[in-house]
């Protein structure tokens, strides 16, 4: 898959990239944006935050693919803005590769004497209710860092969140595993626009669930504490709590619908279903992030005329 991603980024010569390092010790990704109109909304997609998800990656480099080279809908780079980035978490992926494949974290070191445990879950480490619902225990699979946004991989994604926020209408974390469509709180209490993040997540399962597998379980919707578990510190809070106005955690099937940490390996066959599957979420998603986008400006302008 790495050596996929460097071929992918070589022929990309309609975008702007950045280095989106430095990392604890792997810095060599890139973010991906094409970004032309400040006018447009911006959907905003991220993988890998989590080391061992490797299924994630196909969904974004598909996008990307969709969005650049095999572009069959034009409407979706005409309208939209788009922010990509596909390896959220690279010093923890180059991990899962050389040494632990079911690693999770970042390989963030100087947490413990001679650091026999090490790492920073990634996606505990945000700044929104920031170690409340995670283990200030470094051994721990969920360990949340020293202090909100301590991590650099984290502070890459709020950067741009904090930069582009009142544009971003949609943000998704893509994780892997479970057939989920999840969105915030991690507290269990809803945004304000509770109703309208479920209706666009029904919308973009529904997608998903046209296409999927059949041996794989239909996507299902909810806040993320109530269908799974409670969580803080989060990439998806964060965004919604941020400006970004429908925010996202997608899980990915399991491998050959394990239950068991196997169910982080990748079916060889899933990998493009996995990119095509996702992308019919994406697109779901981003249209109605457009639709919801231009309303609420053509709200503002209504307003703007009324007080005129």
């Amino acid at each position: 898959m790495a050596s996929c991603f460097g071929d992918m980024l070589r022929m990309f010569t309609e975008l702007s990239f950045c280095k989106s390092g430095p990392f604890a010790q792997f810095s060599d990704w890139d973010l991906v944006f094409l970004l032309e109109d400040t006018s447009k909304p911006i959907v905003f997609m991220e993988s890998l935050i989590h080391a061992r998800e490797w299924v994630t990656l196909p969904a974004t480099l598909y996008a990307i693919e969709k969005l650049v080279i095999d572009v069959t809908e034009r409407d979706l780079v005409r309208d939209i803005d788009w922010i990509v980035l596909p390896i959220a978490n690279p010093d923890g992926y180059e991990h899962t590769h050389v040494s632990a494949r079911f690693w999770r974290k970042n390989r963030a070191t100087g947490y413990m004497i001679a650091n026999i445990c090490m790492g920073v879950d990634l996606n505990r480490n945000f700044d929104f209710n920031w170690g409340t619902g995670s283990s200030s225990n470094v051994c721990s699979e969920t360990f949340h860092g020293a202090r909100a946004n301590s991590e650099p991989d984290a502070q890459v994604i709020s950067n741009i969140i904090r930069t582009h926020g009142q544009r971003i209408e949609l943000f998704l974390d893509i994780h892997s595993f479970g057939s989920y469509i999840l969105y915030g709180f991690g507290t269990g209490v809803l945004p304000p626009n509770g109703l309208t993040i479920h209706l666009a997540g029904v919308q973009m399962a529904q997608a998903r669930d046209a296409v999927k597998w059949a041996s794989n379980p239909n996507y299902v919707v909810g806040n993320s504490a109530h269908v799974l578990y409670g969580t803080s510190g989060s990439a998806q809070d964060f965004a919604q709590n941020s400006g970004c106005t429908l925010s996202y955690t997608y899980e990915l099937p399991a491998w050959r619908n394990t239950g068991t940490i196997n169910g982080f390996l990748v079916d060889p066959d899933f990998i493009e279903q996995a990119g095509f599957e996702t992308w019919q979420g994406i697109k779901t998603g981003a249209r109605f992030a457009l639709n919801n986008f231009r309303a609420r400006q053509m709200l503002r302008k209504q307003n703007t005329f009324s007080k005129e």
